[in-house]
């Protein structure tokens, strides 16, 4: 996400009280818009992470996506790139947690059972059921990149930009996910 944090400006100091004043109207402004921003994408950012694997923690995983927009707001270059950059970090993050738990469930402990959440059902319609449970089986490139591109409706390069990976690789996690897909749902290839 560098590409999306603004160069260095030089300039002449800005006077203190012309300081102040801007600082303030700044902040006001990057509040309203990170406030549309919620309104506007924070149930689609809670599906994809219930999508991706989230369960339970998926409103966890976007309130700390949105911690990090917060933070890092002043960098971006485009109020356009907040959106892709929440993307980016939601899918991070639940790698995160993944990895987490799969170096949890090594431990010589009793894992933790991976229930369900109610959000994750609710979210959820019948027929998306058999989907989401296949969606589960496949390796986590491929059940992300599946997911960005079909219920995210990303493009190759949006999708390539969220996951970190180049385009080709996009298309294979693709082309080899939609196949395991086909085959365990019972689907003539």
């Amino acid at each position: 996400m560098t590409d999306d944090l603004p160069e260095e400006r030089a300039g002449p100091p800005p006077s203190a009280p012309d300081t102040v004043a801007t600082l303030a109207a700044r902040d006001r402004e990057r509040e309203r818009l990170l406030e549309e921003l919620f309104h506007t994408h924070h149930m689609r950012l809670v599906r994809l992470a219930v999508l991706l694997g989230a369960e339970a923690d998926a409103e966890d995983v976007v309130a700390e996506a949105f911690y990090e927009l917060h933070r890092k707001f002043a960098q971006l270059r485009t109020q356009e790139a907040a959106v892709r950059y929440l993307r980016a970090i939601v899918v991070n993050l639940i790698r995160m947690r993944i990895r987490h738990i799969q170096v949890t469930r090594r431990a010589p402990e009793d894992p933790p059972v991976d229930v369900a959440s109610a959000e994750s059902a609710a979210l959820l319609r019948e027929d998306q059921r058999a989907v989401v449970a296949a969606l589960a089986t496949l390796p986590d490139r491929q059940r992300e990149a599946l997911v960005l591109r079909y219920w995210g409706g990303l493009r190759e390069a949006e999708i390539a930009d969220a996951m970190g990976i180049s385009a080709g690789a996009v298309k294979s996690h693709v082309s080899r996910g939609m196949a395991s897909l086909s085959t365990k749902l019972g689907a003539v290839p």
